[in-house]
């Protein structure tokens, strides 16, 4: 019976070490590489980063939703869970070694899906300007058939966004987040908005042509190198 007991407390110590030694280096941020259970955990958490971009993708038909109902708090709730998926699904690739190359396509176009339908939605219910969701829009198409007939005539497609690139989609993001905050609280932010819409255009514009430049360079560079 003690043997017994005995057993039971070792198979149990056992079980639990085994978890202490999986999350406990969670706490210390210490990279799963750095853990070999943590590694063997991996192909586990490998699935997490693109289920939360797929949620991603899910919440925006909702937030349409709201938009038309008008229900600004409930969309603001909705655009900020998306931000922090994002955020989210990023921490857990770089930290559990899950990085994915459906993951590295999957993750921009959730966010151009939401951030475009955003400004669509909002510029239809008339209370972003036209103009600017017309500069949103036109710079993620060049951007995206830029890549699209990159693939068609060199087989290659990069989606790795430049420094600027970043800083619009941030300026994006906060210029969304102004409007419906400003909807939902009802203070008056019209400097500000107007601010920050400013510096959405500015960066969209800038991205939008250094993407159109490194594009035209390393398809030249390409078609020449073919030709030789």
């Amino acid at each position: 019976m003690l043997r017994s007991n005995s057993n039971r407390f070792t198979a149990k110590a056992g079980k639990f070490a085994r978890i202490v030694a999986v999350y406990l280096p969670i706490v210390y941020r210490i990279k799963a590489s750095d853990n070999p259970l943590l590694a063997e955990k991996s192909s586990f958490m490998i699935y997490i980063p693109n289920l939360l971009t797929l949620a991603r993708i899910g919440l925006v038909p909702w937030l349409v939703v709201l938009l038309q109902n008008q229900q600004y708090g409930w969309s603001l709730a909705v655009f900020v869970i998306a931000g922090v998926s994002d955020g989210l699904d990023g921490f857990i690739a770089k930290r559990f070694n899950a990085t994915t190359y459906l993951g590295s396509i999957l993750d921009p176009i959730a966010d151009k899906i939401l951030l475009v339908t955003s400004y669509i939605m909002l510029s239809v219910l008339e209370i972003i300007p036209f103009w600017l969701m017309v500069v949103v829009v036109f710079r993620d198409l060049v951007i995206i058939g830029g890549n699209l007939l990159m693939a068609l005539f060199f087989s290659t497609m990069e989606m790795k966004p430049l420094g600027i690139s970043k800083i619009n989609t941030v300026v994006q993001i906060l210029y969304i987040v102004l409007v419906l905050a400003s909807l939902s609280f009802e203070f008056n932010s019209l400097a500000l908005i107007t601010v920050v819409g400013m510096l959405v255009a500015v960066t969209s514009v800038s991205s939008g042509l250094a993407y159109v430049y490194i594009g035209s360079v390393k398809a030249t560079k390409m078609s020449e190198e073919g030709l030789n």
